[in-house]
């Protein structure tokens, strides 16, 4: 892969899709990239950032999203993800930043979260795979039907999404120095703004005609 000054959302969006063809998984990138942008919009607010460095920080943390399980379809194991995915990247000329992010996001990676995008990652992972599976329970199948309370309450129900590690979620929070409630909602709030993509906005409950 050629290396290249493009590092934008879209880059992300097709390099994800060249390595990754279910559509669960490109619909967790979506989710995954909708809260991480979510906390870049509110960092750069706080940094009272505008204009083109506002939207340079936004798309850095978008393609972050996005790409930190790219190669997870095709280097599922853990000797190769998300190691496989790093060197991918780091040829292809993608910043640093973004590449000990993606490695961090793994804690058998051994990559320590440092800086803010490294740690709102790891901290939405696992929650946004959650809060997508607590909309797809529901009865509307709707993000808008999901509460921090429904939330907490299947945190503690070991059997349901068991593939969710519940420690990371916790740590994540911890790690971004916000109570996990507070975590919790605005990830909701994040993810129904983007509903309509997301694919929780109810229509998977609608009969078919």
């Amino acid at each position: 892969m050629p290396i290249s000054n493009d590092h934008s959302r879209m880059r992300a969006w097709e390099l994800l899709n060249e390595y990754t063809k279910s559509p669960s998984l490109l619909k967790h990138a979506l989710a995954v990239e909708t809260c991480v942008c979510a906390y870049g919009e509110k960092e750069a607010e706080q940094m009272g950032l505008s204009g083109a460095e506002r939207e340079a920080l936004v798309e850095k943390y978008a393609a972050t999203g996005l790409l930190h399980d790219f190669d997870y379809e095709q280097y599922p194991t853990p000797e190769e993800h998300p190691f496989v995915g790093e060197k991918i990247l780091a040829a292809a000329g993608w910043p640093e930043e973004i590449r000990v992010a993606i490695l961090g996001h793994a804690e058998y990676s051994g990559v320590k979260r440092e800086t803010h995008l490294a740690k709102v990652l790891f901290a939405c992972d696992e929650l946004a795979g959650f809060l997508t599976a607590c909309s797809l329970v529901k009865p509307t199948k709707s993000i808008h039907d999901v509460d921090v309370k429904s939330v907490k309450k299947k945190m503690k129900d070991k059997a349901f999404a068991r593939g969710v590690n519940r420690e990371d979620i916790t740590t994540g929070a911890d790690e971004l120095g916000v109570a996990l409630e507070e975590h919790i909602a605005f990830c909701i709030e994040a993810m129904r703004r983007n509903a309509a993509l997301l694919e929780l906005d109810g229509r998977l409950a609608q009969p078919e005609a």
